[in-house]
Formats: C-alpha cells, sequence, structure tokens
C-alpha cells in the first residue's frame, strides 16, 4: 500500500470526530515528467513526484484550508483547519445536498511509465523536422505529462479513490526575413494516451512552412466580416469568451454580470447551444467526481440560444439556488477547489462546411490560434491562420489576424453552424493561480456575420 491509501482510514476516522459542519479532504500522489526544447537545443527534462494532502472545514459558513506535504500528525492538519474555519465563520453554513459515494475509478492510461529516453526521440524528431525549414528565427517545443491518484475523504461519508492522467504538447516556429517576424504553431493533448501526440510528422513539418510562408501572405484590410471560425478557434472562443463568464462564483461576486447573465435569456439563435460535460469519456476536462466528490454532469448553458445553466461549486449552487453541476476542481493538493470548467463545447448543427462558405462574397476563413484576452463581455482573439473567402470559395493566405466584439454581440451574429463537431485538447485553463489545469474545449465550424477583423 502506499503512503496515501495507508493514511486513508486515519484520515476518514478523524474528519468525522471533529465539531464543524463539515469536513472533506484529499490525498494525492503524483508523477509527472517534462521535456523543453528552445531553439535546436534540449533546454530541460526530467522526473518528478510528489504526496500530499489537504484538510478542508466549514463551520458556521467559514472556510479553514490546510495543505500539507508529508503524510503525518494528521490530527494537527484536521485540528488547524478547524480552527482556521471557526475563527472566520459568522453566518449559517450552506452546502448543496449530494449524496455520500464510496467508488474507486482507474485511468485508461499512465503515460509516466513511458521511458524518458522514448519521449525525447519522438521530440528529437519532430526539432529535426521544425530545423529543416529556412528562414527559421527561432523554435520551442514543451511537452509535459503526468497521472495522479486522489483519494477524497468527507465526513458526511464519501471515500473515492480516482485517478487521472493528462498529456500536452505545444509547438511553435518563428520565422524572420526581410524586417519582417512571423510564427506558426500546434498544440495536442490527452487524457494520458501518448498515441495522441505521436505520427505528428507532416503537421509538425506543416507548421513550420507556414511561419516561412506567412512571411510573404498579405495582411487583410481591417473592418467588419463575415467570419468563419474552425473548431479549434470557435472552441477556444467558446472557452474563453463565454465559458468563464458562466463559472457562477465570477457570477455570484460581480453585480453587473448578474444582471447580464439572467437564466432565461436570448444570447443567440435557436440553432446555438452550448454544453460543459466532465462525463465525456476520453477528454483532457473529463472525470467521474469532483473534486467535492460530486458526479460530472452533462450542463447546457445556452439551449436553443437562451442561457439555461452555469457551473456550480456545492457552495455558489446552495447560494444562488441551483443545482451543483460537478466543477469544483483544483489542480493539485496545495490548493482548495473552485468552479472551473471542464470540456466547453458548441454542439453541431446540421451544415457542411461547403454550405457555410457557399454564399459568402467576401469574408475571412480563420483557424487555430495564439492567444487573446477577455474583459467582461469584451474579447480579443488572434488567430493562427487566416484565410480570404472568396465567391464561396476559399482563396489565398492571409497574415494572422485579430478578432474582437462583445460576445453576447457575436454569439446573436452566428447564422450558420456546422456538422463537424471537433474537440481541442491542446492548451491548459488558468484561473486563481491555478494553471494549467487540463481542459478541452470544442466546436463545429461557425459562421458569424459582422465580425470585426483588425488588418492594415
Amino acid at each position: 500500500m502506499t503512503d496515501i491509501e495507508t493514511a486513508a482510514p486515519q484520515l476518514a476516522d478523524l474528519i468525522k470526530g471533529y465539531s464543524a459542519d463539515y469536513i472533506e479532504a484529499r490525498l494525492e500522489e503524483s508523477q509527472r515528467s517534462y521535456i523543453t526544447y528552445r531553439g535546436k537545443e534540449l533546454e530541460s527534462i526530467g522526473q518528478a513526484t510528489a504526496t500530499g494532502g489537504n484538510v478542508r472545514a466549514l463551520v458556521r459558513g467559514g472556510w479553514g484550508f490546510a495543505s500539507f506535504n508529508e503524510i503525518g500528525d494528521l490530527p494537527a492538519k484536521v485540528e488547524l483547519a478547524v480552527k482556521q474555519a471557526t475563527l472566520v465563520g459568522r453566518e449559517e453554513s450552506n452546502l448543496a445536498p449530494v449524496e455520500p459515494v464510496v467508488d474507486t475509478v482507474p485511468a485508461a492510461h499512465n503515460p509516466t511509465t513511458k521511458p524518458l529516453a522514448e519521449k525525447k526521440q519522438l521530440l528529437d524528431e519532430y526539432n529535426e523536422l521544425i530545423w529543416r525549414t529556412p528562414k527559421l528565427q527561432t523554435s520551442v517545443i514543451a511537452y509535459g505529462d503526468s497521472h495522479k491518484k486522489v483519494i477524497f475523504l468527507s465526513s458526511a461519508g464519501s471515500h473515492i479513490v480516482q485517478e487521472r492522467s493528462d498529456i500536452s504538447l505545444r509547438l511553435s516556429a518563428v520565422a524572420a526575413g526581410d524586417g519582417e517576424v512571423q510564427q506558426a504553431s500546434l498544440s495536442v493533448g490527452s487524457a494520458g494516451d501518448f498515441k495522441a501526440i505521436s505520427g505528428l510528422h507532416l503537421l509538425v513539418e506543416r507548421t513550420a512552412k507556414h511561419a516561412l510562408e506567412l512571411l510573404s501572405a498579405p495582411q487583410v484590410k481591417g473592418g467588419e466580416y463575415t467570419v468563419v471560425l474552425d473548431p479549434v478557434l470557435a472552441g477556444v472562443f467558446t472557452h474563453e469568451a463565454f465559458g468563464h463568464l458562466s463559472e457562477s462564483d465570477f457570477v455570484y461576486e460581480n453585480e453587473r454580470l448578474r444582471q447580464i447573465m439572467v437564466l432565461g435569456k436570448k444570447f443567440g439563435g435557436e440553432k446555438l447551444n452550448i454544453i460543459d460535460s466532465a462525463a465525456v469519456p476520453g477528454l483532457r476536462g473529463s472525470y467521474k467526481y469532483d473534486d467535492e466528490g460530486v458526479p460530472a454532469v452533462k450542463t447546457y448553458l445556452i439551449r436553443e440560444g437562451k442561457l439555461v445553466g452555469r457551473l456550480h461549486s456545492r457552495e455558489t449552487a446552495a447560494r444562488m439556488g441551483e443545482k451543483p453541476t460537478g466543477n469544483a476542481r483544483a489542480i493539485n493538493y496545495r490548493y482548495p477547489p473552485i468552479v472551473r470548467m471542464t470540456n466547453t463545447y458548441i454542439e453541431p448543427g446540421s451544415a457542411s462546411f461547403d454550405d457555410i462558405i457557399a454564399n459568402i462574397k467576401e469574408g475571412v476563413y480563420v483557424k487555430n490560434w495564439f492567444g487573446g484576452t477577455t474583459a467582461m463581455e469584451m474579447f480579443t482573439f488572434s488567430a493562427g491562420e487566416a484565410y480570404m473567402i472568396r465567391n464561396g470559395k476559399v482563396a489565398e493566405a492571409l497574415r494572422p489576424v485579430v478578432l474582437s466584439g462583445n460576445v453576447f454581440t457575436t454569439l446573436n451574429n452566428i447564422d450558420a453552424i456546422g456538422n463537424d463537431l471537433e474537440m481541442n485538447q491542446g492548451g491548459g485553463c488558468g484561473k486563481g493561480e491555478q494553471m494549467p489545469l487540463p481542459v478541452s474545449n470544442g466546436s463545429p465550424h461557425i459562421r458569424i456575420r459582422k465580425c470585426l477583423v483588425g488588418g492594415r
């Protein structure tokens, strides 16, 4: 038995014996690998392990939280969390009710068992391919994988043993020439299956060549266009611009957002459905139970164009008089769980890609992503690739463009939704100093009228 398996029965008994409205604990052991290249050189490579846990106590509406790196003197850890909660508690404790659970959930894959040398060999191949492209200034390859076992215990009687694995890979190539600099990138990942990042040689080579091609690509004239987003960029838009506004802690704490995010309010056409669900199997944001022991469910955020739901922890669900959704997540045992997205996506419609672009006389087709910023309902995103659409056909490549606007106006301007849903498993989510949290996002191709495109 491991240290956390040995400690779990003692801790389960301890948290039931203290005077508190509610106590929960997490014990965690994890392994991870990482490999980074900068330019032609290997910058870092290694493996690490960690073992620790935490106790979170609720007393008169106040929370206490104690995390620890060594599994020892558990009574002192529980007592510290309860004492902290007692000091801050001033009101009635209120958590949405959930049934206690006893369950064990294994992981389908464990990438940390694959030899580090095999991982490096694959990335060496990718780096060599990147540097076959002329005029490259630099490149970055960042690989990471992890496997962790978490034991969740609660004073209500839950005892959940859950394993999760994750892999992420991000490559970028920067080309320079004649005073111009352009970059292209590729981001992939999986819930621990190494095959998802294997055999990408053609994609890696294309990514590097695209950075070179962008040096001579024209720049679009700035203005409003009909814009078609590929599943990757549409998924990132859904996550960043709308998904974070659906996290109920953000809504509850922001009066202006509460006035905007009113259930039943129309935010799009009848064909628009946006979902968050950790219950979808096999994705980076998938799990059976969240970090409060709440079962994962499929949550419609927008249904037939109307706001019908939001994402909750047990506490925010109780405060807002709604049901918990299983969206309380912590990146590791050093942090308490907060409301986070899982797998967030636009549900597919019926249109083919050809149907979507057929009637566009002059528009812009955007793919992939570089990054972006959001401020309440306003957003700005950089597309990784862009192409003109002329008379219903994808035409010449453009330099990457920037899309900006109001998320609610943009949602209302979606007038076509494709039938080709894809889930993007690259990247990660940051919030409250907990990053990068494994998530996925996705969409079919979507068409947006009157979208502001930045250019010359």
